[in-house]
């Protein structure tokens, strides 16, 4: 064998290692967890909201409070935001729409195309009647401010079940969940490069869910913590109420051991102070694979491998990150 022949078969050897590099670097996903909280206002735990990046786009999945305080902590411009999802229209999912877009628009770089918004029948309604709610300021905005006028707009659509996005790669999927008496109420699956990630939204046990969630990479789910609610002395028909509307940990243990996801994480997080060595162990009951509790700022990259990057804890939370592996 030649020294020539050697180091040719050396360069080859080498050109495929970094373009594998290259498509594994291609086909990794970001998901970060810019609010994992629900309606009540605590600073450790904003609204919640879900930011996909995936094939160089930027999703950005329910806007609850703080969505846009969130955002500007993992260093990402309202400006580069490709499109925003609404799983159903609760006020919490999306009471912190107004202040991204808005603020989004007139601040830092700001935004100067068109945003696309999807949601549940309803939301196109919403999204013409919040322009309508805020003409003085965004004729102001244009007039005094010099904010580039088509930065404010708004393409919204109300969607069914289905593909409802797919752009370099990246597909969207809304599949029909169980949250009735909201109805319709979404799930989303994103998919990109052989990667795959499911959002159950609001949900209680789905039988549709897991139906479109199955072998995904990252399941992540609601749940909600009746001895949690107890504990803070909510009424019994409060519990029952809240129940009926979500998913405990063992009925989520139940999910996961179905979908067998390679990853679970818990959001949207019922009352927000449940403890997450509960919420663990309860889930034990039922499921046995990977499983975390999600807090804000999280970061979980799908790649060859599934990593999790946790943030110093929000201002205002108590006790210690447990790991559910």
């Amino acid at each position: 064998m030649t020294i020539s022949f050697v180091f040719r078969f050396a360069i080859i050897i080498y050109l495929a290692a970094c373009l594998s590099f290259v498509r594994a670097s291609g086909q990794t996903m970001r998901v970060t967890l810019l609010g994992t909280g629900a309606p009540s206002p605590v600073m450790y735990r904003m609204g919640p909201s879900i930011l996909v990046e995936a094939g160089g786009q930027k999703l950005i999945f329910d806007v609850g409070r703080g969505s846009l305080q969130r955002l500007t902590q993992v260093n990402v411009n309202y400006k580069d935001v490709q499109g925003v999802f609404f799983t159903h229209l609760h006020s919490d999912h999306i009471v912190g729409f107004p202040d991204l877009w808005l603020t989004g628009w007139i601040t830092g770089a700001g935004r100067k195309n068109l945003l696309s918004v999807w949601g549940p029948a309803g939301t196109k309604k919403m999204m013409a009647l919040l322009a309508q709610a805020f003409e003085f300021d965004i004729k102001l905005r244009i007039s005094d401010d010099k904010a580039p006028p088509s930065g404010v707009l708004i393409e919204a659509n109300d969607i069914k079940e289905g593909v409802i996005y797919e752009k370099n790669g990246v597909k969207v999927t809304a599949f029909n969940v169980d949250h009735r008496p909201i109805d319709p109420a979404f799930g989303y699956r994103i998919d990109f490069g052989g990667r795959s990630v499911v959002l159950s939204g609001d949900t209680r046990y789905s039988e549709n869910l897991i139906k479109y969630a199955r072998g995904v990479d990252l399941l992540v789910h609601e749940v909600a913590s009746p001895e949690a609610m107890k504990r803070s002395g909510q009424t019994v028909e409060r519990q029952k109420s809240v129940v009926a509307h979500h998913t405990t940990p063992e009925r989520a243990g139940e999910v996961f051991a179905k979908v067998k996801p390679k990853l679970a994480v818990y959001s949207h997080i019922v009352p927000p102070f449940a403890e997450e060595a509960s919420l663990i162990a309860l889930t034990r009951k039922t499921f046995t694979g990977s499983l975390e509790v999600g807090q804000d700022l999280m970061v979980i990259e799908i790649g060859e491998k599934i990593e999790i990057r946790r943030t110093v804890r929000p201002e205002g939370s108590t006790g210690k990150t447990l790991s559910g592996k």
